[in-house]
């Protein structure tokens, strides 16, 4: 694909900081309303003074309210928008009505990866340049710099497509990116900048030190251990923020803010296989003295205020988490008192703002409407036909075509990669319905039309477990449904997602028979597990094709992370499936489709045949 054509890619470039290096920045200005000129000085120091943080989390790399798989304006059920253009508006608002230098600007992570904008720049035309061509800045990093970001937090998902990757994309950014517990592997120092420090400047009164700490997520250890093993290690949040707060409050920060790329309900989605907690931001406000607010990422809900109590000093920390893809704004509202010589925290409180109730930036626009458009033209690209229409709405409850694709082309691509003495094991699948909105049309098949189906950057291992293991595999996935007592009508809006257990966290298999019956408790639930209709002995071994994420521990399934390799490939899975459909020319469900698993209930079908 051609390098991007735009002409707006001279930036003022900063070096990387890394290590505990701490980013001062200039003074801020007071609003125009408190402003003083430089010969009328204030009779008198102010007492008071506020200030905002805005925050936004999740971004997933969506520009504009579009969605790449539909081809269409970004829609659903609850009139949300999406896009950093459409938060660019809001604000601007927000530093017109509180004061251009009263307003900082914070992310809490995942920023490069989601779209196909995030694939488009990272593998297609990809940020990190090959020997003789130009790369291309990010749009992630075009945009943000344009909206003046003053920190962001590392996620997860910025390690997905390597470490190379994810610092070009620092160096092309114009604010830190933070990880405190984001650790060099062998030196055990930060990796990344752990913290920045900004100065609120007042007229007449000393400045206000917001100093803000940025903390990721201990999953990164599991999730893209082929990115990081051997480079980085990853610790607590809570550990690392008792080790940084007080550092932060030595250097004279009055406002200690954190930007956590980690949810607040103390649940970790991988189970025992981390020492640390995955979800931690109300662990980190309850444990750690001497923070006044954090912004929460990670788990792509909306919390607009949420307040959790510190067990040492009785303070109330407040915590907000915007929604995710550039839905909702955080407003961290901040009124402090100055005793003295030293400005002391009185009020703060959060809300989220909507960004449907605003148009796009039209400066977002300018900026970027040519990456977008090379996107659109890219995910509009024939691959091929099919035969049939293949939807994915069923595919939570019941074995659709669809999915036996995902799971023709892994063992397909498992098997071609075995060893001999691997080659002689039963090969099967595992895969999860990623979208339940996903349609592969019957006639032209384009790269969107793919990739709607497989959203995520994934790519394949092959993984040896024991029929017993595979069971307890199956039972654990089987805990996705509620239950429902024989005789019982079973409705599909409330079937799914018992635990907390959601849509990607769930696996079917493929290369086995078996049933589901719903009307049993958790644990024993996977009925007539059979191979080739030989039921399924438990020393007998499987070969399981199996995403990365799920192989190194991912949703805490178990068995599988410490499972022998006997199979691992650095493609992604959709770009496999992208490739399966050129290279046959037509897709063909009759060529995979099986149906080999279903619901029960006390041994009798939940649903006919379709």
């Amino acid at each position: 694909m051609p390098v991007n054509p735009m002409n707006r890619r001279e930036f003022v470039k900063k070096s990387a900081v890394t290590g505990a290096a701490v980013t001062v920045a200039g003074a801020v200005a007071a609003t125009p309303a408190q402003a003083q000129t430089a010969d009328h000085k204030p009779e008198k120091a102010p007492r008071t003074w506020s200030f905002s943080i805005l925050g936004t989390t999740d971004l997933h790399s969506h520009v504009f309210d579009w969605d790449y798989y539909t081809d269409a304006a970004y829609k659903d059920s609850k009139g949300n928008s999406v896009g950093v253009a459409r938060v660019a508006t809001l604000i601007k608002q927000q530093r017109a009505a509180k004061g251009e230098k009263h307003v900082l600007l914070v992310d809490a992570g995942d920023i490069i990866q989601g779209t196909s904008l995030a694939y488009y720049y990272a593998r297609v035309d990809p940020i990190v340049a090959a020997k003789g061509r130009r790369a291309p800045v990010h749009p992630m990093a075009v945009a943000m710099n344009h909206m003046r970001y003053d920190a962001a937090a590392l996620g997860n998902h910025e390690f997905n497509y390597g470490i190379e990757t994810l610092r070009k994309f620092e160096k092309q950014c114009d604010f830190p990116l933070l990880g405190a517990n984001a650790l060099d592997a062998k030196t055990l120092r930060p990796a990344f900048q752990p913290y920045t420090v900004k100065r609120i400047c007042v007229p007449g009164a000393p400045d206000i030190k917001v100093g803000i700490l940025g903390l990721t997520n201990p999953g990164i250890a599991l999730w893209d251990k082929d990115n990081v093993s051997g480079k980085m290690a990853f610790t607590g949040l809570v550990e690392q923020a008792k080790k940084y707060v007080p550092r932060m409050r030595a250097l004279g920060c009055d406002v200690v803010f954190l930007t956590d790329h980690s949810g607040l309900d103390g649940s970790s989605s991988y189970g025992s296989e981390l020492p640390y907690i995955e979800n931690a931001s109300n662990l980190v406000a309850q444990q750690v003295p001497g923070i006044d607010a954090i912004l929460v990422g990670h788990t792509h809900v909306e919390v607009s205020s949420y307040t959790v109590k510190n067990e040492e000093t009785g303070k109330d920390v407040v915590l907000s988490e915007p929604y995710c893809w550039g839905m909702r704004l955080t407003v961290f509202d901040f009124e402090l008192e100055l005793h003295h010589g030293q400005w002391k925290v009185t009020s703060t409180k959060a809300q989220t703002l909507n960004s449907n109730t605003v148009e796009e930036d039209p400066e977002i626009t300018k900026l970027l409407k040519a990456d977008h458009d090379l996107v659109v033209k890219y995910v509009n690209t024939p691959v091929g036909t099919c035969t049939a229409d293949l939807s994915a709405a069923e595919a939570c409850w019941k074995d659709v075509p669809v999915m036996d694709f995902i799971h023709q082309v892994q063992m397909a691509t498992v098997a071609s990669g075995l060893s001999t003495a691997d080659a002689a094991l039963p090969l099967i699948s595992v895969a999860a319905p990623f979208s339940r909105t996903a349609d592969i049309p019957a006639g032209h098949v384009t790269i969107r039309d793919v990739a709607g189906l497989y959203i995520y950057d994934n790519t394949l291992y092959g993984k040896k477990l024991t029929g017993a293991q595979l069971k307890d595999y199956l039972e654990y996935a089987a805990k996705y449904y509620h239950q429902f007592a024989s005789g019982t009508k079973v409705d599909t809006a409330t079937l799914t997602n018992a635990n907390n257990f959601w849509d990607y966290m769930y696996d079917t298999a493929a290369g086995v028979e078996y049933d589901i019956d719903i009307a049993q408790a958790e644990g024993s639930r996977i009925k007539n597990l059979t191979y080739k209709g030989v039921a399924v002995a438990d020393d007998q071994v499987f070969v399981v094709a199996v995403n990365n994420y799920r192989a190194n521990g991912g949703s805490g399934y178990p068995h599988i992370a410490a499972a022998d390799i006997a199979y691992s490939s650095t493609n992604e899975i959709r770009q496999l499936m992208i490739d399966y459909v050129t290279s046959k020319g037509t897709l063909d469900p009759a060529d995979f489709a099986v149906t080999n698993w279903k619901l029960t209930q006390d041994g009798t079908p939940v649903f006919t045949a379709s």
